[in-house]
């Protein structure tokens, strides 16, 4: 899974945490629907805001639902998942960008792709996943020859920018693919007043994209040698942060201008959880309004002061083989390595961090806001009741 809005379950309401998980799944199935197995894979946290804005439009029907059965994911539970042209969409444009990124890893030979049968391999895949996306798209009247076309430039501004560059320059192409596809869920809505707003934030939501993946990956980068947008055009990240946070703004007046009927989930992701990717690619953050900072520092789980091992965590041995594959297939059943803040190791029995380790929400100290679920009216898309944009 990737895409830089991932929010915490305990940061959502249970009810707008049952809705997103539905737009998740709702995406992941119809790759495989439409596309098979295999394109579930390129199933992605930000695709599936497509599927939120298209439904959030629109007046909800006896068909905007279905039930999926049990999966791996959801802990072998079945589930409402999101069904219909928002969840196609999204599909359709997750795989063509999916394609464009293929392509782009095998023109530049990157890890295995630098043996040739590997290579044509991912090139078919590649070309495959570009002409389902692009008939899916043409089915829901969404030309995605937008997207390969800013693909295709994006090599090409990259190879004549240098020092002095303006960034936005750089991340233009990934704003035009994006705003086009924000525009499209307003035609499938219905609501074609909307397409306007919607493809502002859009190429709003195209910037901060490529700037947080550049801010993320500065160091990496720097050190395999690989191009940085950052690094190329000599932006300072204080530069990258005004240009993030002008983009924030502009996105929060842009859902103002969007007729919803109901869009707290989309505000939810792209005003409050967006802004938090934004903290957490420039520095950790806590949350604002209550003024707790982070615990504090401890040797190897034990009290402050005290060396290493005392009062931490005690010696267990550790697995064997088969022991542990049967632990790993426990905790993957029941979403454990993604969901929670650690979980035992299968096999070594030492903690592990899960994915929500680093979420910059302290789960008691956020427990009064307002915007903690987001259910009530200060999140309906208006200015919100407490300072919960830091």
């Amino acid at each position: 899974m990737f895409g830089i809005v991932r929010p915490c379950s305990h940061r959502l309401s249970e009810g707008l945490r049952t809705e997103w998980m539905a737009h998740l799944c709702g995406l992941c199935l119809a790759l495989r629907s439409d596309h098979g197995q295999l394109a579930r894979i390129v199933t992605n946290y930000d695709g599936l805001i497509v599927s939120v804005l298209a439904e959030a439009q629109a007046d909800r029907t006896n068909g905007w639902r279905r039930t999926a059965g049990p999966c791996p994911l959801r802990a072998m539970r079945t589930a409402p998942v999101a069904r219909g042209e928002g969840a196609r969409l999204a599909a359709a444009v997750s795989l063509v960008l999916a394609s464009a990124k293929v392509r782009d890893h095998v023109a530049d030979r990157d890890g295995l792709l630098k043996r040739r049968p590997v290579a044509a391999a991912a090139r078919r895949v590649a070309a495959s996943w570009n002409r389902a996306g692009a008939r899916a798209g043409a089915e829901l009247g969404f030309d995605t020859a937008v997207l390969v076309d800013a693909v295709d430039r994006q090599t090409g501004i990259e190879a004549l920018a240098g020092p002095g560059t303006p960034l936005l320059t750089v991340t233009e192409p990934t704003e035009t693919a994006t705003a086009a596809a924000f525009a499209h869920t307003a035609v499938l809505a219905g609501t074609p007043w909307n397409a306007e707003p919607l493809a502002e934030a859009g190429r709003l939501f195209g910037r901060l994209a490529h700037l947080l993946d550049a801010v993320e990956d500065r160091e990496t980068d720097a050190t395999s040698g690989s191009w940085n947008p950052l690094t190329a055009t000599g932006t300072s990240l204080a530069e990258a942060r005004r240009l993030a946070d002008d983009a924030l703004h502009g996105i929060r007046l842009a859902l103002k201008g969007t007729e919803f009927v109901d869009g707290k989930l989309a505000h939810v992701l792209l005003v409050h959880e967006l802004s938090r990717s934004v903290d957490r690619a420039f520095g950790p953050t806590t949350c604002a309004h209550q003024g707790y900072g982070p615990p504090p520092p401890s040797w190897n789980g034990g009290p402050v002061g005290f060396p290493p091992g005392f009062g931490g965590e005690p010696h267990t041995p550790p697995r064997g083989f088969w022991a542990g594959c049967a632990v790993a297939i426990g905790l993957c059943c029941t979403c454990k390595m993604c969901c929670s803040e650690s979980y035992e190791g299968p096999w070594s029995r030492k903690k592990r961090e899960g994915c929500c380790h680093k979420c910059d929400c302290n789960r008691d100290s956020c427990d009064g806001c307002c915007c903690d679920g987001c259910d009530g009216c200060c999140c309906d898309g208006c200015e919100c009741c407490c300072p919960c944009d830091g």
